[in-house]
């Protein structure tokens, strides 16, 4: 155990909790978004997955890393129009359309894999990037400051998206979307409108999540999120509806399997119980879920279609 308390493991380690932190938060706080109009997407790890594969397959096919992330954005916005339709339009049960949605990217991403590729095959990932001088300071300049674009990227929405959401017009209407849409739509506010707009946008934050998984080891494989959508999902409720909140989740599930795999490749967990180590991380999380979330009261009418008049 005493090896892992040195400098270059420790930073490792954190350095690495960052970047796997990066494809919870862009999902969380997508799903935040969504959840406080009113709409929850239970099909977040189903986008996660095709838009990895698009990302991988789009990068593999052209060379090009840009292309691939931003084929991944847009299948996440493309089953936003999907989920938005379903959910808001079509006002179908939340919980059932989100699974069905998960499914097809489970059994789609799968299918497409086995009859393009077949066989795994590593493309490159995105370099690190160095900001000057920050990423020379001892101990926190390599951890925070020699990360990937995509992993500044994520920690850079937190703000924006908190900012939107309790200092603009817009973040005023989402909220009222989702604790009094009766009262909303009474003062002219597009229901329908705000919540397609929400959930477009944490589709599109799925998409990127997903790109962002596939490019931290640059191969995909089959069921490649192993559930991280749900996780994400339970991570807005750990955050209790909050941008800082969900960050601090998405950190906490990052570090914890981080640890767990280095712990793994330094031989301090045998390997007799790598399987129970690899639960470690879902634990702490739904521990953390009992105790944290049961504080915070949810969106009044999340999970409910609106009905004018109902």
């Amino acid at each position: 155990m005493s090896h892992f308390f040195t400098y270059a493991v420790l930073t490792s380690t954190f350095g690495a909790a960052l970047a796997l932190a990066a494809s919870f938060l862009f999902a969380a706080l997508g799903e935040t978004v969504g959840q406080r109009s009113g709409v929850v997407n239970l099909g977040v790890d189903g986008i996660m997955l095709l838009s990895a594969f698009t990302t991988y397959y789009a990068a593999l096919k052209t060379g090009d890393l840009a292309i691939g992330i931003l084929a991944g954005i847009g299948v996440g916005l493309v089953m936003g129009v999907v989920t938005a339709l379903v959910s808001v339009t079509l006002k179908a049960e939340q919980g059932i359309s989100g699974i069905g949605v998960y499914l097809f990217g489970l059994g789609f991403s799968d299918l497409l894999f086995l009859r393009l590729v077949g066989t795994p095959l590593p493309i490159n990932q995105l370099k690190p990037l160095a900001i000057p001088l920050l990423s020379r300071i001892p101990g926190i300049g390599p951890i925070f400051f020699q990360q990937t674009i995509l992993v500044y990227l994520a920690f850079l929405l937190v703000p924006v998206v908190t900012l939107l959401l309790n200092r603009t017009t817009y973040g005023l209407k989402v909220r009222a979307a989702g604790e009094n849409p009766a009262a909303a739509d009474s003062v002219g506010i597009s229901i329908a409108k705000i919540r397609w707009s929400t959930v477009l946008f944490g589709c599109t934050m799925a998409g990127l999540a997903g790109a962002a998984l596939l490019l931290y080891d640059g191969i995909f494989m089959e069921n490649l999120t192993q559930s991280e959508g749900f996780i994400a999902v339970a991570l807005v409720y750990f955050g209790a509806w909050r941008p800082a909140g969900v960050m601090g989740g998405s950190l906490l599930y990052g570090l914890t399997i981080a640890v767990v795999l280095e712990w793994k490749s330094l031989g301090i967990i045998p390997l007799s119980a790598s399987d129970l180590a690899a639960t470690a991380p879902a634990v702490i999380t739904i521990l953390a879920l009992l105790i944290v979330a049961r504080r915070f009261r949810q969106p009044a009418v999340l999970g409910r279609p609106f009905e004018r008049g109902g």
